[in-house]
This record gives structure tokens, C-alpha cells and sequence, in this order.
């Protein structure tokens, strides 16, 4: 992780950014029962959507990278730790985020045995459900799903 810096800002920008989030889709390879991909998926305990399911994941603090961020996120919520993400790509639609606009990192990765997860900060569960019937998922994570699911059955890794 990145020290944070104390030089001062040289650069001020008179337009509005979006915030920058990280989302993790975590697949197991099989389950053995069902034949069925299953995502990792929290329940939101705050709002928005407090109560309905959602990847782990939260916004990428200041000097912080991508790629360490997704890692905290996926720790802080599910307790998971160890597993090599890759990145899948950004979703940014305008009104995906009832906060504002938000533009999202998507890391993936596909585990070959589900894990043991333990919701704890902002997630009040954590759970396996089918990857191809999910619940309904919050933001837009339903699309996000679909593409992941898309690109990782395009390169045979489900």
C-alpha cells in the first residue's frame, strides 16, 4: 500500500469527479451438488440498498491502489484474504449509484472450493447463491455479473 503523501495539491480542477468504488466478483469453480457456478455476495447493512445483496466492495481511499483496495474490501466484508483478483472492467453509468455519480472497478476471480465467508463492516451476510439465478442484487450489479460471467466463459475459466 502507498504512503500517503503530505505535499500539497498543485492541481485543483473546477469540474466535478465521480467517486471511485471497487467491486469484487468472486465465483467458485463448481458446486460439486448442483453443477452450478455460485458468487460470493454480501447483504448491505447501510444504505443504499440496506438489506439486498451485492459483490463486497466500497469506494478506494486517497493514495490507494486499485488493486489494494479490492484486496481491503473483499478482507473487510467477507474476511477472505489470498486470492489473486483480476480486473475485469469499469462501470460508470450515471445514476448506477443513488450517492452519485460513481464509477466502479470490477476484480474477479474464480476460486476452485467456496470458501468460508464472515460478513463484518458495512455487510450484515455473507453467503454463496447461484451465479446463473442470483437474488436480486443491488446498483447494477446484476449487469456486472452478466459480463463477468460472459468474458470468463469466453476464456473457459467456467
Amino acid at each position: 500500500m502507498a504512503a500517503k503523501s503530505n505535499k500539497p495539491k498543485s492541481y485543483c480542477y473546477d469540474y466535478p469527479r465521480p467517486a471511485l468504488t471497487v467491486d469484487i466478483v468472486l465465483l467458485s469453480g463448481m458446486n460439486h451438488q448442483t453443477d452450478q457456478v455460485e458468487v460470493l455476495l454480501i447483504k448491505r447493512a447501510r444504505e443504499p440498498f440496506k438489506g439486498q445483496w451485492a459483490f463486497p466492495g466500497g469506494f478506494v481511499d486517497e493514495d490507494e491502489s486499485l488493486e489494494d483496495a479490492a484486496a481491503r474490501e473483499l478482507a473487510e466484508e467477507t474476511g477472505l484474504s489470498g486470492i489473486q483478483l483480476e480486473q475485469i472492467g469499469a462501470f460508470g453509468d450515471p445514476g448506477r449509484d443513488p450517492r452519485g455519480h460513481t464509477v466502479s472497478v470490477v476484480f474477479a476471480a474464480v476460486i476452485g472450493d467456496r470458501r468460508l465467508a464472515s460478513a463484518a463492516d458495512d455487510a450484515s451476510e455473507a453467503a454463496w447463491h447461484s451465479a446463473l439465478q442470483p437474488p436480486s442484487l443491488a446498483f447494477d450489479h446484476e449487469k456486472i455479473l452478466a459480463v463477468t460471467l460472459v468474458r470468463l466463459r469466453n476464456e473457459r475459466r467456467i
